[in-house]
């Protein structure tokens, strides 16, 4: 059997007699994929998804073809249960995956639509496992960490591999080296590095400096432990990325490749910036771009005069950033605002709706919990437009349901998200149809005016767990209003969904009588997803949540209507062209 045999063998050729156990999926052709691993030290929160994902952008301009995978250790199968206090948002892909916030992040730079084979999760890879040891697919082999565990890691880089057909796979490692879950991750990329070959794979480390403000110089000693950590598990860095506050000196940057054994040349700084997308400018003007493609040895892959028309284009948007003409405060009324990251998408989209209309969005952070009729006029005094976001649970619920009340009243900009699209019913039944017992059965389950519920054939599913509903879906829009328009006219539009409460088709009639306008519906189905009020400047709300498609160069055209609404009503002294126009003309 040659070596090449022996490393990667098939499932038939698996047996008791060899320690070599990688299970090549049909279709893999070994040295057509490289692989770019990164990792973290020193801590969580350095940006890992974020260097890959603008790296990986880097390589895509080049005419590559890239497919990016985050690997988590916990032991969720997905990131649907975890509290975004802990964890941030929870990403829904197109098909209905909840994954961890970082998917976003790729989307966004790479401005293509991912799947559930984008992310995975150690309760994923030990499930797989068990249930093939519970078939016998192991042939009577004891089920261990190394080769098995190991093996479905690879196995799972190498299908998407497959199904991709790309040029370099980003595998990002959640957590740090050192975590205890992330060890047999590690594991699994050192031994794909070594069955792959020479020139297959590329290892980045992320690692942070520190700079304590009581010395007043750069320390770089827990840098080099981290890194030592990493190669101390057989894994020895090709490209270390230095994070820190501002720029790393040039005297940091020799000690961490002096002990680490990585060439000068490929140990670069990495300080906090601004934006996000100004970070593949900074990665681009260090040269690590072709480093990666040198060391993969794919030069004769590349495209350069491609490169030079995406460059151009997403120049074109980096420049406007910083230059905005025009100042708007956009209110974000929800309940876990200290924790930024919870919001993740709807602070992108409003950053790609601003830069596209020359405006700089400052956002004000509202936590609802006791807000009131009485008061929310002292929160929202001086915003030019107001989010209620999506949430689950009833802390906070009536004071959203008075900032809605407060920008229908007061003409102030308002879009409603998921929850706040359910609040907005509840506040229009309430305070227009004269239903003053109005509410959520998610809020109150046996409230006598459920405008908002689990709709019955949902309620059938129920017990199996299965009444979410989640990931893409299509939108019927109504011909003629706000929705229809700023979409251009379409007949659908494809959002993503995350929720189990619907309006009620009771109270439709009685709804739309007083005027409010569902302009967006589920095809052939009495399931509402899009509101608005023609009388107000601008007042949508819809089931989705439309922040997770908006994209830099393709912002989302309900993010644009607002931000200019607030832009209109902040500026309504000067000629602006109203939302509607102002949208079709970013979005078209």
């Amino acid at each position: 059997m040659s070596e090449s045999k022996d490393l990667l063998a098939s499932v038939s050729d698996v047996s008791t007699e060899t320690e070599f156990f990688s299970i090549i999926p049909d279709g893999y052709q070994k040295g057509k994929t490289r692989y770019c691993f990164v990792f973290g030290t020193v801590m969580s929160g350095l940006g890992k998804g974020i260097f890959s994902s603008c790296l990986a952008k880097l390589m895509q301009d080049k005419g590559l073809k890239v497919a990016p995978i985050k690997l988590e250790g916990y032991l969720n199968i997905d990131s649907g249960t975890l509290n975004p206090f802990r964890h941030g948002e929870v990403f829904v892909l197109d098909d209905g995956m909840e994954c961890d916030m970082d998917l976003g992040t790729y989307e966004r730079m790479l401005d293509q639509n991912l799947s559930r084979a984008n992310f995975a999760t150690s309760g994923q890879i030990f499930s797989s496992v068990l249930n093939k040891e519970r078939h016998g697919d192991y042939l009577g082999r004891d089920v261990q960490m190394i080769p098995h565990i190991t093996g479905e890691v690879k196995l799972k880089l190498r299908q998407l591999a497959v199904d991709t057909n790309a040029d370099i796979i980003f595998v990002e490692i959640g957590g740090t080296v050192g975590d205890l879950e992330n060890a047999y991750y590690i594991e699994a990329m050192r031994e794909l590095a070594y069955e792959e070959g020479p020139n297959s794979s590329c290892f980045v480390a992320l690692t942070y400096i520190l700079e304590p403000q009581t010395l007043g110089e750069q320390k770089s000693k827990a840098a080099q432990l981290g890194i030592k950590q990493l190669m101390q598990c057989g894994v020895q860095p090709d490209i270390i990325a230095c994070r820190a506050a501002s720029p790393v000196t040039e005297k940091i940057r020799q000690k961490i490749s002096l002990y680490s054994n990585v060439p000068f040349a490929r140990v670069f700084s990495m300080p906090d910036s601004a934006s996000i997308y100004t970070i593949p400018n900074m990665l681009r003007d260090s040269g690590i771009d072709f480093e990666v493609a040198k060391m993969l040895k794919i030069e004769d892959r590349l495209k350069l005069r491609q490169e030079r028309k995406a460059w151009a284009q997403w120049c074109d948007f980096t420049d406007k950033i910083g230059a905005e003409k025009y100042d708007v405060t956009i209110a974000i009324t929800g309940k876990y605002t200290t924790v930024r990251d919870s919001y993740a998408s709807i602070i992108n989209a409003l950053e790609h709706a601003g830069i596209a209309l020359s405006g700089n969005v400052e956002i004000k952070w509202i936590e609802t919990t006791n807000i009131n009729d009485e008061n929310a006029a002292q929160h929202l005094k001086d915003v030019d437009g107001i989010i209620v976001p999506g949430g689950f649970g009833t802390r906070g619920a009536e004071g959203k349901i008075a900032c809605i009340k407060y920008a229908r009243e007061n003409n102030i900009p308002y879009l409603g998200l998921c929850f706040g699209f359910q609040m907005a019913v509840i506040e229009f039944a309430r305070n227009v149809c004269g239903l003053k017992n109005a509410n959520s059965t998610e809020i109150i389950p046996d409230c006598p005016e459920p405008v908002i519920d689990i709709l019955p054939e949902q309620k059938k599913i129920e017990g199996l767990g299965g009444n979410m509903r989640l990931g893409g879906r299509d939108i019927e829009l109504k011909p003629e209003t706000l929705a229809s328009k700023i979409f251009a006219k379409a007949d659908t539009v494809r959002m993503r969904f995350r929720h189990r409460y619907e309006v009620d088709p009771r109270y439709i009639d009685q709804l739309e009588k007083a005027g409010l306008v569902f302009s967006g519906k589920a095809p052939d189905h009495p399931i509402m997803q899009i509101l608005e009020i023609p009388s107000h400047p601008f007042f949508m709300g819809t089931q989705a949540h439309p922040c997770l498609t908006s994209r830099p160069l393709r912002p989302q055209p309900m993010f644009v209507g607002l931000v200019a609404a607030a832009i209109q009503k902040r500026y309504e002294n000067e000629k602006l062209p109203d939302p509607i126009k102002a949208t079709q003309k970013v979005c078209i």
